[in-house]
């Protein structure tokens, strides 16, 4: 079985269609964040997202410079990377049945960690498409420097139109990236490349409509990364529109803010640990897991 392959060539126009999509691409594109970086450089599973779990308290502790286990700041740095694959980890849990035989996207797949962990744990072929260029290069070259460049491959192409085959996909995820789209759009464009009872899964922050609206600190998150946090409400109403029916809602709000505890303390903090921390608190914020069947 061949990869999926667009069914046109890519260029900025054609994948960049407002100028709002523009603005994150750039965004993407320049982005260097060590918070990023430095984790992938552990084990060369580079994320874009949080971590869930209880972190070691040991690693705070001991020698402040560099020692036999390492500096304080290297242990909190690998700490968080496990974090950050354990929730990897959980998301393709809830994938339900893939074969090697079948085919898998990664929405969103920023430098392609999940992806590159899916071919691992499933044997698939796996699609991951991004609007940002340099992402796509990155993960690409990732993936060549794995030995996976035959069954996992990168795209420059908007998840919202992909441009593969209609039925073609058993499983598709999104791991931190609806909040750049227009649910209702995305939804449609999975259930079109899914086959009847592929599976969808993503986690996600989304804030509490029962709150009446973005906190203060959800709004800054949005300010932060130039997105758009979607309602609690608005998942399930745009699922259910585009015939999706969910197997599996797990609120992962407390998990994750251990994870978001130890970041603090991080060389690797951005100044975005307060606000998350706070909206999840507060509980205008929730993180959340969905996983829904195509029928």
């Amino acid at each position: 079985m061949t990869m999926a392959t667009p069914k046109t060539t890519p260029t900025v126009t054609n994948v960049l269609h407002t100028a709002y999509q523009k603005s994150v691409a750039s965004y993407w594109n320049s982005e260097k964040d060590p918070v990023n970086l430095l984790l992938g450089d552990i084990d060369g599973l580079y994320h874009h997202h949080y971590g869930i779990g209880d972190y070691d308290p040991s690693v705070l502790e001991g020698p402040e410079t560099v020692g036999s286990g390492g500096s304080r700041d290297d242990r909190i740095i690998t700490e968080m990377h496990r974090l950050e694959t354990a929730q990897a980890k959980v998301l393709l849990d809830h994938l339900g049945d893939v074969s090697p035989g079948d085919r898998l996207l990664d929405a969103g797949c920023g430098r392609g960690g999940t992806s590159m962990m899916a071919h691992q744990r499933f044997g698939a072929q796996v699609d991951g498409v991004s609007i940002s260029e340099q992402q796509v290069e990155f993960a690409n070259n990732q993936a060549r420097q794995r030995g996976m460049a035959d069954k996992v491959r990168f795209h420059f192409r908007n998840m919202l139109d992909t441009g593969f085959e209609t039925g073609s996909l058993r499983g598709i995820w999104n791991n931190e990236s609806t909040m750049y789209v227009d649910l209702f759009e995305l939804f449609a464009e999975h259930a079109r490349q899914l086959e009847f009872g592929g599976r969808y899964v993503c986690i996600t922050g989304c804030y509490n409509d029962v709150t009446g609206g973005r906190s203060k600190a959800v709004s800054r998150i949005d300010e932060h990364y130039i997105c758009n946090i979607h309602p609690r409400s608005d998942y399930f109403k745009a699922l259910a529109a585009n015939n999706f029916v969910p197997i599996n809602v797990i609120d992962l709000t407390a998990h994750t803010i251990p994870y978001w505890e130890l970041r603090a303390k991080s060389s690797v903090a951005t100044g975005i640990e307060d606000p998350f921390l706070t909206a999840y608190r507060e509980g205008s914020f929730h993180y959340l897991l969905i996983a829904a069947d195509r029928v």
